[in-house]
């Protein structure tokens, strides 16, 4: 009995373009967003999805819903998989960020599961809540292919969680804008079988 997560990272948004800090702040898709969305569930379209979740932040929500349209699928939203919160940086950038808080900011580059952004979420909460979250999903589709729609930090969670990897490996996971990650949960073992695949925006503005 094997679950087969697609995991995605939700489209552009115009603060990822500025590369601000989202965290949990409601941001919707750019133009350039929705193409890639569009995208993103053509090439998912074939894989026989059985459930569509998503984080409740609109941006996720708007991804999942072009992706679970060609399956028939209503989006199922999942506090759990919400994105970390990152405090008093939401809406700075990440120049404005290392300027109001130098030394902080370095050191979370360097160690992020020691810290928590200034008035944030510890990274060890997310990774709880994103844990039990895929707990709840393992014990629903025991034997199905389901797609998550989140968020950046999110998934490079749930990555190196399936390669039995710490939190301090976090920046060594790629997740770009509607990038694809399959991943494969059993009883007794979990493989990672590709990991934020893009083909699918090839030639699609902003990619």
């Amino acid at each position: 009995m094997a679950l087969r997560l697609l995991l995605v990272r939700h489209a552009e948004t115009a603060w990822n373009r500025e590369r601000r800090y989202q965290g949990r702040t409601d941001t919707p898709l750019s133009e350039a967003g929705l193409v890639q969305a569009e995208q993103a569930g053509r090439a998912i379209a074939g894989s026989g999805l059985k459930a569509v979740y998503s984080s409740p932040l609109r941006r996720a929500r708007e991804t999942a819903a072009a992706i679970a349209r060609p399956h028939g699928l209503d989006v199922r939203l999942a506090e759990a998989f919400g994105e970390i919160h990152f405090g008093r940086w939401e809406g700075l950038t990440l120049e404005e960020a290392r300027a109001l808080d130098p030394a902080f900011y370095d050191k979370w580059l360097s160690a992020p599961d020691a810290l928590v952004p200034p008035g944030g979420e510890a990274l060890s909460a997310m990774r709880a809540r994103a844990l039990a979250g895929l707990e709840a999903m393992r014990a629903e589709h025991a034997d199905a292919t389901i797609c998550l729609v989140t968020h950046a930090m999110v998934a490079r969670v749930l990555i190196l969680e399936a390669l039995g990897l710490p939190l301090d490996r976090m920046w060594s996971v790629a997740v770009g804008a509607t990038g694809i990650s399959e991943l494969e949960f059993r009883p007794d073992w979990t493989a990672l079988h590709r990991m934020n695949t893009r083909m699918h925006l090839e030639g699609v503005a902003g990619a």
